[in-house]
């Protein structure tokens, strides 16, 4: 299997929310199920969701058939060494068999299929190796990461995401706007997650 591969980031401790985030409800499900939903109905060849803090009960709280055949699972046991854990962790799974990761963070609760779809195909029609959609006019998420960076995702270490790839390798980025007005929200506190559910309600 070729194509890319989408890492859904869940592995954190919600030490900011005070209670498991991927969990909050969210329409008919959680917060972390509707993204995995929005990839799974993607074009993305092959899904993985990478659990860490407290991954048996949030697993347990999705809704999402965990048996899906296009999603894997897995509990990132260095969690606490933070992200650049959980991107190694998904990354080793796919690498052999992908040629680009989609990141997608698990706590964004405007994600779509049509905007990982956009991103994905422009990724796709282009010959860079880093790509990333636009909010406001600046880099944001999801973004894609190329083959040719895997050895420097395998590098992070701590807290450190794929943001200094696109800083120092800025004349290989494809930036994606999506059409009409991206919210790249993401949900870190109560308070987001109250203006969250005040402006879906009715």
């Amino acid at each position: 299997m070729t194509g890319i591969a989408g890492l859904v980031l869940a592995a954190g401790s919600s030490s900011r929310m005070g209670t498991p985030k991927q969990l909050l409800p969210f329409g008919r499900s959680t917060l972390l199920d509707h993204v995995l939903a929005q990839a799974l109905h993607s074009d993305l060849k092959r899904v993985v969701l990478v659990l860490g803090f407290k991954a048996k009960t949030i697993a347990r709280g999705l809704k999402t058939d965990l048996h899906h055949p296009k999603l894997r699972v897995i509990e990132n046991k260095d969690c606490s060494h933070g992200l650049s854990s959980s991107l190694i962790a998904g990354l080793s799974l796919v690498e052999k068999e992908s040629e680009g990761v989609m990141i997608i963070l698990g706590d964004m609760p405007y994600i779509t299929t049509a905007l990982i779809n956009l991103l994905l195909h422009r990724f796709e029609q282009s010959r860079v190796s880093l790509a990333a959609l636009t909010s406001g006019g600046k880099r944001s998420h999801p973004v894609i990461i190329g083959r040719p960076f895997f050895p420097a995702l395998h590098d992070l270490q701590g807290d450190e995401g794929a943001k200094a790839l696109f800083v120092q390798h800025a004349d290989l980025v494809l930036l994606v706007e999506p059409p009409g007005e991206y919210d790249d929200t993401d949900i870190d506190t109560r308070d987001d997650y109250s203006a969250l559910r005040r402006k879906l309600e009715p």
